[in-house]
């Protein structure tokens, strides 16, 4: 999956720094959202005599129907989670190691094609890292808010929606279908996928709330839950698939030991090794254990029945904590994880199913009470409509609409443009097929702007003509060292330096990309004519690749601190990677190691982009 890796160290101190400053910006930017929303909110109301008249809007709308238990289970429950995941999403190393390190093996064991469509969503990561990093955050962050703070009405069922939506994208291309298409398949170990349960949820609570009113909607939800157990206790149960073998090559032991290394406290480390050891030991009781346990509480589950169901979700309750601390160990672990597993989404599901069978809203039998039909008076809350829609030009309606509407709508506002707050930067970074710069950077390293003369030369081009750094006065030049023969870094680096120009567009008649030959034995011109030939070079207009005498070429090199070792005959040389802009005066600007590193479509992307960036400066500059 080669465009998933940026090639960086997740750590990268230039990475994190980015990635912290754009959580910075864009969190000052929502939290002046959210005041502002507030202000006006407030100030709405004083000015309205509406609000005088119908105190608290919507809210008083959802005080005569009490939302199901069930259903508010599922909308603070997973509100709380998406926050959750939202804050794991901002740890340091999200950035610059999801793609490689989260998403990449969790999709290396499913088919071709799902490595193939999550390579896709992993390549926009590992180009635009700290977008996508940022943008996880606001969006996950705004999706826990939203579902928090509506709770009735066209708002919440919006938020459910929502966290569909979102939970179905990442389910796709951060948890690669939730491995239901590789081999090893099991509940114990996450299936579905996490994300697949918050969609789940979330299309619950899009559903009207009359369907919470009878207990059918607790009945449906268990039901298909205790069919879901029975079937995992079928997929458990399947011979060849490693659960009913123990010892080191057992699926459930190896994976379990595998979570045991992850840097986590030292009392959990040795509760999920224990588990391991003994997995190891008795994997074909453990494995019984598992599928008799499934089949019994997906059958319970099923019944209906409400005290078999209660005993059956108690059961089920602890035996999921049990597998999320001894197997998935907590799910969010060491500085990658992104949510706690499956675990908790299920206790949750499985409790609002046993709420809303049980626990029906005592209005249930008023049907003058309708809730969507109540909130729907446009004297009495605020929801989208085509002429709500254009009569949002009219300051006057936009005031009285604010005035009638509720705290939890205003905030459920606000969380919607926490959400923008991270979407829209995503959406423009997933069109853009130039890496970010930030990646250039990070491998190399910190760059000082300067303002020295150029040392002056004298070579020939790939063509026999002569060419002086005089003679190019009035352009940009983008300056570096490249050895004929290299079969490493200098074809790299001479493609960054391609794509630079074509980035720089119109602008490019004004910048010369120049190479200077950087090895004492291959210098005569055929060899550079042959580099440009391989390297598409030779079709490039304001290309020029120089040589001269070895005793010219030393001592361009020299006047450019540019080591150039000899190694064994016939074999390339070592050099220094070092890339200088010069600006139309003759004058040094910047001056940067352009060190392709692991040379990755990222990372050569990335270059060219902060190429291309420092000489639109030095045209800005001279």
């Amino acid at each position: 999956m080669p465009g998933m890796n940026s090639g960086l160290n997740p750590a990268d101190p230039i990475l994190v720094a980015a990635f912290r400053s754009a959580l910075l910006h864009q969190g000052l930017i929502a939290a002046g959202l959210l005041v502002l929303l507030w202000v006006l909110w407030g100030a709405s109301r004083d000015w309205t005599s509406a609000a005088a008249s119908a105190p608290g809007g919507d809210a008083g709308v959802a005080a005569g129907m009490p939302e199901a238990a069930g259903r508010r289970l599922l909308r603070t429950g997973f509100g709380l989670l998406w926050l959750l995941d939202g804050v794991l999403q901002a740890q340091p190393k999200m950035a610059g190691g999801l793609p490689s390190q989260v998403i990449e093996p969790t999709a290396q064991n499913s088919p071709a094609w799902v490595q193939h469509l999550v390579n896709w969503g992993g390549t926009i990561w590992s180009y635009h890292p700290v977008q996508a990093g940022a943008a996880s955050v606001w969006i996950q962050a705004g999706i826990g808010i939203w579902l928090l703070a509506a709770s009735q009405g066209w708002w919440s069922r919006a938020a459910g929606l929502a966290s569909v939506g979102w939970g179905l994208a990442v389910w796709v291309f951060g948890e690669s279908f939730g491995g239901i298409f590789a081999p090893g398949l099991s509940w114990m170990t996450g299936a579905p996928g996490a994300v697949l349960l918050y969609c789940v949820a979330g299309a619950l609570i899009a559903l009207p709330s009359r369907v919470w009113r009878t207990p059918l909607a607790g009945q449906g939800l268990l039901t298909e839950t205790g069919l879901f157990w029975a079937g995992m206790a079928v997929l458990q149960a399947w011979p060849g698939r490693g659960f009913w073998q123990g010892g080191a090559n057992g699926t459930l032991p190896g994976m379990v030991q595998q979570m045991s290394q992850t840097t986590q406290p030292h009392p959990l480390s040795a509760a999920v090794a224990a588990f391991g050891s003994f997995a190891a030991a008795h994997g074909f009781a453990v494995n019984l254990f598992m599928v008799i346990a499934l089949a019994a509480v997906g059958i319970a589950l099923c019944t209906g029945r409400p005290r078999i169901v209660r005993a059956a979700v108690v059961a089920a309750t602890v035996l999921c904590l049990a597998d999320w601390v001894l197997v998935q160990d907590l799910g969010f672990l060491g500085g990658l994880g992104t949510d706690p597993n499956s675990m908790l989404p299920m206790i949750l599901l499985l409790w609002a199913g046993y709420l809303a069978l049980t626990r029906v809203p005592a209005a249930a039998a008023e049907p003058a009470l309708d809730t969507e039909r109540t909130v729907a008076a446009p004297d009495r809350t605020w929801q989208p409509s085509v002429a709500a829609l254009r009569g949002l030009a009219r300051p006057g309606v936009i005031r009285a609409r604010l005035a009638r509407a509720s705290a939890g709508t205003v905030t459920a506002l606000g969380a919607v443009g926490v959400v923008v707050i991270g979407a829209v930067p995503m959406a423009a970074a997933s069109v853009n097929p130039n890496a970010d710069s930030v990646i250039a950077q990070a491998i190399a390293g910190d760059t000082a702007p300067l303002d020295l003369p150029a040392p002056g030369f004298a070579l020939v081009s790939q063509h026999g003509t002569p060419v002086t750094l005089a003679s190019l006065h009035g352009k940009v030049v983008l300056l570096t060292f490249l050895d004929p023969v290299c079969t490493t870094d200098c074809p790299l680096i001479a493609q960054e330096l391609k794509a630079a120009g074509r980035l720089l567009g119109a602008q490019a008649s004004h910048v010369e990309l120049v190479a200077v030959v950087a090895n004492p034995t291959y210098t005569a011109t055929a060899f550079t004519q042959a580099f440009d030939r391989q390297e598409g070079l030779d079709t490039v207009p304001d290309w020029l690749y120089l040589t001269g005498t070895v005793a010219q070429l030393r001592q361009a090199w020299q006047n450019y601190g540019i080591t150039v070792q000899n190694l064994p005959a016939g074999a390339m040389s070592a050099h220094s990677d070092t890339a200088f802009v010069i600006d139309r005066t003759g004058h040094i600007r910047t001056e940067l190691s352009d060190d392709p590193g692991p040379g990755t479509s990222s990372t050569k992307s990335s270059f060219a982009v902060l190429l291309a960036g420092y000489a639109r400066q030095a045209l800005t500059q001279s």
